[in-house]
């Protein structure tokens, strides 16, 4: 694929998410009330939808029982959620998914009041692929307790937003285990990931895209959220980020705006994210939030955007599979292959995405 056949994937891509209608929601999915408010109200006083401890193991309950093989976890071997989150160019869109999730004023929000993300980022990077790939690669118990530990740690996420943005005024309440914050967040990661992957490996049919969505639709209950919450379907997915993210569910406030610009130039590292990544990061950015975070984009950013694309497609589909997978991948294979404990290869891989060198002690 050519620079010129790159811009054109792009251009079909974004003529997606150009606004088809206007959306007045008070969260990803609609809010009773919310249906009543004219344009230019702020929500003061929301009713929220909190995940209890209860209502978390009530759907893990559920997902244990629809789950046919516990050893190989909620997905599996031959699943479409291992074939895509096996790839480690899905962290292409890493940083899109972030700054589509602090378009959010609550997670802007808990970010700048809650998280190490700005001073010990490696950290947070760390702890964030420990909990996601467990509930990818890991054996069903181990995908539940990493659900259950995260509630754990969502439940001390709470508080007031600091100044009006997008549809919430200053000083409404916001929370984590909250089902439509929780949605959004977990949207954002679907959506980015079937993005990377496409930008740089065949497309997927429209079959193993359904298949991926239905796959994940379930095991959204990993985060206390039933998958009823979602759309039935890729397409009815699909038309949800198109309205939300053209929705004034999304703000992008002065502070959130500085907070992206750090999270960009890779603020508490020691070594700046190459301006490659930067580039790719704000080309895959819906347009309106690309402006709305004031990230530069001429000339010099799509023209990095593009030839790293470029030469990412050439190189990344030859790389050895123990390169190009992601270390806990290779780790389930080997782990359901009879080994105690991963190679040595895959143990020092380990270390660079979940920065320890075993994602899972032996549960034999």
């Amino acid at each position: 694929m050519n620079a010129a056949s790159d811009e054109c994937l792009l251009s079909e891509y974004w003529h997606y998410y150009q606004p088809a209608y206007p959306l007045r929601l008070a969260g990803f999915f609609a809010y009773p009330e919310a249906s009543a408010l004219c344009p230019g109200d702020t929500i003061r006083h929301m009713t929220f939808r909190p995940v209890s401890a209860a209502d978390l193991e009530a759907q893990l309950a559920e997902l244990r029982r629809s789950t046919p093989d516990p050893r190989c976890g909620i997905f599996g071997p031959g699943s479409a959620n291992w074939r895509v989150n096996r790839e480690s160019a899905l962290f292409l869109a890493a940083g899109r998914a972030a700054l589509l999730q602090l378009a959010h004023p609550w997670v802007a929000a808990a970010i700048a009041q809650h998280s190490r993300t700005l001073h010990d980022p490696i950290a947070r990077f760390h702890h964030t692929f420990r909990v996601m790939f467990t509930m990818s690669f890991g054996p069903l118990e181990q995908a539940l307790a990493a659900a259950r530990r995260l509630h754990r740690l969502h439940e001390s996420i709470r508080g007031t937003l600091p100044e009006e943005s997008g549809r919430f005024a200053e000083g409404s309440a916001y929370q984590a285990n909250e089902i439509d914050a929780l949605a959004w967040v977990y949207a954002t990661l679907l959506d980015s990931s079937l993005l990377a992957y496409d930008l740089v490996l065949p497309p997927l049919s429209a079959a193993e895209r359904e298949q991926y969505y239905a796959e994940n639709r379930r095991a959204a209950a990993l985060f206390g959220v039933s998958p009823t919450e979602f759309p039935d379907d890729l397409k009815g997915f699909e038309r949800y980020m198109k309205r939300a993210l053209n929705s004034d569910m999304l703000g992008v406030s002065p502070a959130t705006r500085e907070l992206a610009h750090q999270l960009q130039a890779g603020a508490g590292l020691r070594i700046r994210p190459p301006f490659w990544y930067r580039a790719v990061t704000t080309e895959l950015l819906p347009p309106r939030l690309r402006e709305a975070f004031q990230f530069v984009y001429e000339k010099r950013e799509r023209e990095a955007a593009h030839r790293a694309l470029l030469w990412i497609r050439r190189i990344y589909p030859r790389l050895p599979e123990l390169l190009r997978f992601v270390g806990p991948y290779n780790e389930a294979q080997q782990r359901l292959q009879g080994r105690s404990r991963p190679g040595a290869a895959v143990r020092m891989i380990n270390r660079l995405w979940i920065g320890q060198p075993v994602l899972l002690e032996s549960t034999s």
